[in-house]
């Protein structure tokens, strides 16, 4: 089974186990975060897709908190001798998906 879910204004396609790097979420080494923008969920024989979203929730596991990559950005102006260069690391959570699962009864999704 799989799911499409949505965080930090970006899509990603999990399933069982899939280890994923997202924009920082709150939280330490360990704890367990519920991502409840579920878009899209499918097997092979069945596919729901939401309107906005379904009424499934995926539950995954924090494994590090960490920074990516630097990405350089560099500035000039011509005949100036103006020269800037800067850069930026974005902070990242890697999670690993435990579990792609139907809400507790009695729950209401507030999206």
């Amino acid at each position: 089974m799989f799911a499409v879910i949505k965080t930090g204004g970006k899509q990603y396609r999990v399933s069982g186990k899939d280890v994923i790097e997202v924009e920082r979420l709150p939280g330490g080494v360990g704890e367990k975060v519920l991502f409840d923008r579920v878009l899209m969920t499918g097997d092979g024989k069945k596919t729901e897709i939401g309107n906005p979203t379904v009424d499934k929730v995926v539950e995954g596991k924090i494994i590090a908190q960490s920074k990516g990559t630097k990405i350089f950005i560099q500035k000039h102006l011509r005949r100036k001798n103006s020269r800037k260069k800067t850069g930026h690391r974005q902070l990242l959570t890697r999670i690993e998906i435990t579990a792609i699962k139907n809400p507790k009864p009695g729950k209401t999704d507030g999206s």
